[in-house]
């Protein structure tokens, strides 16, 4: 398992939204191969690594999967500036202006260290995508928001911590994460290459499950941008992977009486098998699975139920195959008195 209001309604008429399933048509195979030829250029002169990159290509959507791709590959994410951003947002939590002019600050040593070292964080990732594509005349932008995971916002937005890229094509945006589909940080201390295509022009109501735009706009969902934050379950990089979308239950903490049925559902926008799906209670090193029943798989909608028969909390998770995608905590009381 890796670690990673009133709101406004827009009217988009010019910010249709997509996801990757709209280009299934397309090979990507020859920018793919671009990627492989053009493997640890230097980014001393982006205009000539753009032209490399885009310019035997003919369409908008394979340019920038060049693009993406050789950024997710050529570029590390750099632990020293992970952890030194870390702990300023915990040193400046109460103190928004002084973060804020801190990391104007920082931001153009960490910018030196991407161009120098290839080594950056979530805002070297999207803004070299950005500069990129600017160059090869695609539509992109930088998006500030809150990435959700097991440690950060969890049950609250506290701090903006995290940047990602819209891109228009074929007069739609799409959403795509540049820093997630390259690897992860591993105990703080090592990034580990692990390109994560789930991550690709990502299905937006799935993108937020774990990313909150400041700017509801760029939810690029109607339904999105009405709804007030909850404090969903938790989702990871393998749940994008499997592109997964987690529907009940709705929130992290559930509290039922004991006894109670509690139903599962989810979507899957990939074909999923029913042996692939289990529920489990992770034990100090080992997991118990619980016998769920009733499973339903139809056309991409699943669901399942188990009943909950001692008090207690409960720390469960969703798997697919040998990957957990969904955490819940579910409160098991005594009788039907809910607090």
């Amino acid at each position: 398992m890796k670690v990673f209001i009133i709101i406004f309604v827009f009217i988009y008429s010019w910010t249709s939204s997509g996801q990757a399933s709209d280009f299934e048509h397309i090979d990507f195979t020859k920018a793919e191969n671009i990627v492989k030829l053009n493997k640890g250029k230097s980014l001393d002169n982006l205009p000539l690594l753009a032209h490399e990159l885009t310019s035997k290509l003919e369409t908008d959507v394979e340019k920038f999967r060049a693009i993406y791709r050789w950024v997710c590959e050529n570029i590390s994410g750099d632990y020293k500036q992970h952890n030194k951003v870390s702990k300023k947002l915990v040193d400046l939590k109460n103190d928004s202006l002084g973060y804020i002019k801190w990391n104007d600050e920082f931001k153009k040593e960490a910018f030196k260290t991407l161009l120098k070292d290839k080594k950056t964080m979530c805002t070297g990732y999207a803004y070299l995508i950005k500069e990129l594509c600017f160059i090869a005349n695609i539509e992109c932008k930088i998006i500030e928001g809150y990435a959700r995971s097991f440690e950060t916002n969890v049950e609250k937005l506290e701090y903006v911590n995290h940047s990602w890229n819209v891109v228009k094509l074929n007069n739609k945006w799409y959403l795509s994460d540049a820093t997630w589909s390259s690897g992860y940080m591993l105990n703080g201390y090592f990034f580990i290459k692990d390109y994560n295509d789930g991550y690709f022009l990502t299905e937006p109501i799935l993108f937020a499950k774990n990313h909150f735009p400041v700017h509801e706009k760029w939810f690029l969902n109607d339904s999105l941008i009405k709804n007030k934050f909850e404090a969903e379950p938790i989702v990871y990089g393998e749940t994008f992977k499997h592109q997964i979308i987690p529907k009940t239950p709705k929130k992290l903490y559930t509290s039922i009486p004991k006894n109670e049925e509690v139903v599962f559902t989810f979507q899957s926008l990939e074909k999923i098998e029913d042996k692939d799906i289990s529920l489990v209670q992770v034990l100090e090193k080992e997991q118990k699975a619980f016998k769920i029943y009733n499973l339903k798989n139809e056309n991409g909608k699943v669901s399942f139920k188990y009943i909950f028969k001692h008090r207690g909390t409960y720390d469960v998770h969703l798997k697919i195959k040998s990957d957990i995608v969904a955490s819940y905590s579910i409160k098991v009381l005594k009788n039907k008195t809910l607090h």
